[in-house]
């Protein structure tokens, strides 16, 4: 700018120059006869002069004008560079703010990662406490059964005890005991049926106690493996805050080996379910039990997705 402004001024200055001389060395000669008709007299040197000043004038305020535009554009230039630096600490704390929601989400990752851990280890404690369980029942049962033998083979001598004696007593009075034998047959008989029934009874009664005790443990299995089923897609579910307070119901089926064979949605929110079933196809394989039985309720199952925050 200070290159432009010593321009300027000089060609004013060459422009006074030119003036100047031309007032100099073009003056008219003077004539012996001067006749003027309506003309105005042509202008002296101290007319010349005043030209000359006037335009000196004209040059000061043209170098005031070129400094004050310089001045202005200075002015608009610290303020581009001002606005640059808003922007660039604008900028910088974007970048700040990126940095700590992803260190939150690191944070958030971390911790889902020691619930999960958490959760398999209470589920391999629950399994080791269910097998010490089944194993307890296992002895019972075959205590149980030990204890029925037993009772048999005292029902056997005793009654073995009982045709010997009355074979003795058939010896000594067989008329009398052929009356006492029909009246023992039939009491035999009586007590026979009474004790088949109260041991049909007793059984009923202990099946039905093993079927509760089954069904029991199969509710129990399935409610497990549901949660390692939920624990395996939690795994590979990406959240996001557009999800608070959402969630999503889904139907999926299992394979024998796990394998999932279909999952879909049974309404609930867009993005929540697309992540779910997302999560689902990417396990590829979910817990399941062997026993037939647990099986038969995992292989078709509902659930209900509700990401935590």
């Amino acid at each position: 700018m200070g290159a432009s402004v010593l321009k300027s001024v000089l060609l004013h200055l060459l422009i006074i120059g030119g003036i100047i001389g031309s007032a100099s060395f073009h003056m008219p000669s003077p004539t012996v006869l001067e006749v003027t008709l309506n003309t105005q007299p042509m202008p002296k040197a101290e007319n010349a002069v005043s030209a000359v000043t006037v335009d000196q004038k004209m040059v000061e305020r043209k170098i005031a004008e070129l400094k004050r535009n310089e001045e202005a554009q200075k002015r608009a230039e610290d303020k581009r560079i001002r606005d640059l630096e808003r922007r660039a600490n604008n900028a910088r704390k974007q970048r700040e703010e990126e940095a700590r929601r992803i260190k939150k989400l690191e944070q958030e990752r971390r911790a889902k990662e020691k619930e999960t851990a958490q959760a398999q280890a209470q589920a391999k404690k629950a399994r080791e406490i269910e097998q010490k369980e089944r194993a307890k029942a296992l002895q019972a049962e075959k205590q149980k059964e030990e204890a029925e033998q037993a009772a048999k083979a005292a029902a056997d001598k005793r009654k073995a005890e009982e045709e010997a004696l009355k074979k003795a007593e058939e010896q000594r009075a067989r008329e009398e005991q052929e009356a006492k034998e029909r009246a023992e047959a039939a009491e035999e008989a009586r007590l026979k049926a009474l004790q088949e029934q109260m041991l049909q009874d007793q059984l009923a009664q202990e099946q039905a106690a093993r079927n509760k005790v089954r069904q029991q443990q199969v509710v129990g299995e399935v409610e497990k493996f549901k949660a390692l089923i939920m624990a395996r897609i939690q795994q590979n579910f990406l959240k996001d805050v557009k999800m608070r307070g959402k969630e999503c119901r889904l139907n999926i089926r299992l394979g024998f080996n796990g394998l999932v064979t279909q999952v879909k949605s049974l309404g609930g929110d867009t993005l929540v379910c697309e992540a779910a079933m997302r999560a689902v196809r990417m396990a590829d394989t979910l817990p399941v039990s062997k026993d037939r039985d647990v099986f038969e309720q995992l292989k078709n199952i509902n659930l209900t997705i509700a990401p935590q925050f």
